[in-house]
Order: structure tokens, then C-alpha cells, then sequence
């Protein structure tokens, strides 16, 4: 298989031209969807299936479970920072180092979908409240070296959820393990 589908299996996130109420609401949807989404696809697979790389090079499915609570507990932060500061510099962090520590790599996945459930209950609250001056509310993203507003990285969340999920069931499809 290609190596670019497996690292991508959705595609890169494509921002629209107009980011609509009728798209951000599809993007909520989808985030907070997520928690269910996932434990439904994870929760019966075997330690050897979790211990799996989703491609090569890649992580393994139980990294990818961490990686999303690790991930999500970030965004949500990042959410309250741009809510309550004006123009905040986040806090970037290494994933690919986070996804290395013990916790990541051999931990079972239950408590991280518990963090993921608790998370995506509080981040679709905020979601589900903003104004539309927050959607417009920006913060600054040094890594990047770019700004990003509110409504947008709801999309790139959105996409994110799904690109991950899509790993895992993509993975789950190659093996015959459905």
C-alpha cells in the first residue's frame, strides 16, 4: 500500500475557503463523537493487535490511543488559553518524544480513553457555547510560526479524531481483524 495513504489515510486536513456554521457543526459532531468512535474500534483488541504499527516506521495502535489523549488534553488548553488571554503563545511539545515514554508504550489504552472521554465531555461544551467573536479569537502557534483562529483548529481537531481513527480501523482492515 502507499506509503503517503497509510500515514494519511483521510488526506491532510483541507482548510476551507469559508469555514460555515453548518461545517463547524458537522466538526463538533465529530469531536464529540470521538471517545465513542474510538473505544468501539479499540476496546477488543488484543495486546498484540494494540502493539501493532499502523504503518511502517509508524506508531503502534496503543501509541496512537495515548497520542490522542495526550493530543486532545493539549487543544482543550489550548482552547481555555485563547478564551480567557488575548493573542496567547501556546506551548508546542514534542508528540514524537511523548509517544516514546513508558507511559505511551506499554501502559494499557483504558485510562487514556478515560481522559478522552472527560476531555471531549468539557472541549464540546466550550464548542457548543462559543460566540462568534470567539470563533475568531486567535493564538499564536511558534512552531508554526502562524497564527490560527478558534474556528479553525475545531477543524483541524475534527480532522485529527478522524485521521487517527482511521488508522486504527484502516490497520484493523488489513489484518482481517473486523
Amino acid at each position: 500500500m502507499d506509503r503517503e495513504k497509510l500515514k494519511f489515510p483521510i488526506g491532510k486536513f483541507d482548510k476551507p475557503s469559508k469555514i460555515t456554521k453548518d461545517i463547524l457543526k458537522i466538526w463538533v459532531s465529530d469531536i464529540s463523537t470521538f471517545p465513542k468512535r474510538l473505544s468501539s474500534e479499540v476496546l477488543s483488541l488484543a495486546d498484540t493487535q494494540l502493539d501493532k504499527q499502523y504503518r511502517p516506521d509508524g506508531w503502534t495502535l496503543r501509541q496512537v490511543v495515548h497520542h490522542c489523549a495526550d493530543s486532545h488534553m493539549n487543544s482543550l488548553t489550548r482552547l481555555k488559553l485563547v478564551l480567557t488571554e488575548e493573542q496567547p503563545i501556546i506551548k508546542p511539545y514534542f508528540e514524537e518524544r511523548w509517544a516514546e515514554l513508558l507511559d505511551t508504550k506499554s501502559m494499557p489504552i483504558e485510562p487514556s480513553l478515560k481522559m478522552i472521554e472527560g476531555i471531549h465531555e468539557r472541549w464540546t461544551v466550550l464548542l457548543n457555547n462559543l460566540t462568534d467573536e470567539q470563533y475568531g479569537r486567535i493564538f499564536i502557534h511558534p512552531e508554526h510560526g502562524k497564527t490560527f483562529r478558534v474556528d479553525e483548529n475545531i477543524g483541524v481537531y475534527a480532522w485529527h479524531c478522524n485521521h487517527h481513527l482511521a488508522h486504527i480501523t484502516e490497520t484493523k482492515k488489513r489484518y482481517n481483524w473486523e
